[in-house]
């Protein structure tokens, strides 16, 4: 079988869909297209929350995946982070890391059974672009986090304006603070040539 790539994640539509994808990509994902491509949203995703947040936890990756933003995190070994997926299998590969206290396997489309104010900062690399969530999605997102609660999401920047994440972050506002959107190019100069200029907003905000 041949790997799943960038076009066929893009074409996606529904969540059973992501969930079939994912399923086949789970053990290529980060020798394969991660590598091949210099994905730098997870490491910049990284960064900017050491910058941001200091805490010992609990974090919530949102659309984990393979755990690609926890291999980055500085601070990964005293703090705790939850990994939350709609594919198993890709959360059973980011629970094989050892750099999760546990895993969720939900859909970020519908509601959440995580209870109000329970995490200190939110976390997400790849999740809000093509054919994957949507910015309705931003108000669990929110109601998961704790007041004060730090943020560093990614927006596939074609999206933000076309998808209705600019009108969101708008409607949001008496909920959130010190916002700033980062636009920075999700891949490396190893990227293939076609995707090599593709975009990121990366949305850096705290839960008033």
């Amino acid at each position: 079988m041949t790997d799943p790539d960038l076009e066929k994640a893009y074409a996606l539509q529904t969540p059973d869909d992501n969930r079939k994808l994912y399923a086949d990509w789970a053990d290529s994902y980060d020798s394969g297209f991660a590598r091949e491509m210099d994905y730098q949203l997870p490491r910049m995703v990284a960064l900017i929350l050491a910058e941001t947040y200091q805490g010992a936890g609990p974090v919530l990756d949102l659309g984990a995946g393979t755990g690609l933003i926890a291999d980055h995190m500085l601070m990964r070994g005293t703090m705790a982070i939850d990994a939350l997926d709609i594919s198993p299998q890709m959360l059973a590969t980011a629970a094989s890391k050892g750099h999760y206290r546990r895993t969720i396997e939900a859909d970020l489309t519908g509601p959440l059974d995580i209870p109000d104010a329970t995490y200190d900062a939110v976390v997400s690399s790849g999740t809000f672009t093509h054919g994957h969530v949507g910015p309705d999605a931003l108000d669990e997102v929110i109601r998961i986090a704790r007041p004060g609660a730090a943020f560093v999401l990614t927006i596939n920047a074609e999206h933000f304006e076309a998808r209705g994440f600019a009108a969101k972050f708008e409607q949001l506002a008496p909920a959130i603070a010190e916002v700033e959107h980062r636009l920075v190019n999700i891949y490396g100069g190893k990227a293939a040539k076609e995707h090599r200029d593709d975009q990121a907003s990366i949305a850096i905000f705290r839960k008033r």
